[in-house]
């Protein structure tokens, strides 16, 4: 009983930060299912009706399938890209000592020191020097850039609490510095891999700023961040195609998330990463 009261409290916090975060979901997706006149009248009334009404004027308004499938496209290539640099890079800072390996780690870490508008003026003239502005080929080049700092560091730490007695082993079998990276080390970082993967989705996938100024508001290559304000109007906003816009756009990351939770978990539960 001391036990219970003592940890009454926390109920009571836990309890009413949940129910902070469950009335706004419960009120976004049921507004996604009303029309304007309902969400004003009864905003957290249960929808008259769950049609899809909403779901496709949003859809074939913002162009969202096309929109979808850009935003797919420049994620996923970016993910293979930042993991193809993160990984080699985080597997010679783990495994080399000295000043210049701690240097060179301490650089990927100033990355968090950069602000994201600071590098938006220079990213410009990069892409209109290259002639990729207002192509999805520069924005799959510069979001691993972006990525680097964050899934170094975390790998970094990953690969370090691999004993070397393993590496050592796989030396003797005859193994190159890819064997060993490939059948060694990625296998048990993955945790840590899924880790990067799962929040440079979320960064990449919810990218709004460059992907507006760079790529542009071409229906052709625009992403769906970029698509969903279409759906906003100066004359008057119809809130349910816009909200149901938005969830639309959140069943991918509902997916991914689904997908690599648990290797996240594992992740922070077993405390590998020492930040």
């Amino acid at each position: 009983m001391k036990l219970g009261k003592r940890w009454l409290p926390a109920h009571i916090l836990v309890w009413s930060y949940a129910v902070l975060l469950i009335v706004p979901l419960y009120y976004f997706l049921a507004s996604a299912f009303k029309t304007n006149d309902e969400i004003f009248a009864h905003p957290f009334a249960l929808p008259t009706s769950f049609g899809l009404g909403n779901f496709r004027t949003a859809f074939d308004s913002a162009d969202l399938g096309l929109a979808v499938v850009n935003s797919t496209l420049v994620t996923v290539f970016s993910l293979v890209l930042t993991l193809a640099l993160a990984l080699p890079a985080a597997f010679a800072l783990a495994r080399s000592t000295g000043r210049v390996a701690s240097l060179m780690e301490n650089v990927f870490s100033l990355g968090f020191l950069i602000p994201t508008f600071a590098a938006l003026f220079p990213t410009f003239l990069l892409a209109a020097a290259t002639g990729l502005f207002h192509t999805r080929t520069f924005m799959v080049l510069f979001l691993p850039a972006t990525a680097m700092p964050l899934s170094v560091v975390i790998l970094v730490q990953f690969m370090r609490t691999i004993p070397r007695e393993m590496e050592e082993a796989a030396r003797m079998d005859g193994a190159s510095t890819y064997t060993t990276l490939r059948h060694v080390y990625i296998p048990m970082c993955m945790p840590g891999i899924a880790t990067v993967l799962l929040l440079n989705f979320l960064t990449f996938w919810n990218e709004y700023l460059y992907s507006l100024v760079i790529i542009g508001p071409d229906p052709a290559q625009r992403t769906v961040q970029v698509a969903l304000p279409t759906l906003k109007s100066i004359t008057g906003t119809d809130y349910g195609v816009l909200t149901a816009g938005t969830v639309l756009t959140l069943v991918p990351v509902w997916i991914v998330y689904t997908v690599l939770q648990k290797r996240m978990q594992q992740a922070l539960v077993s405390g590998a990463v020492k930040m």
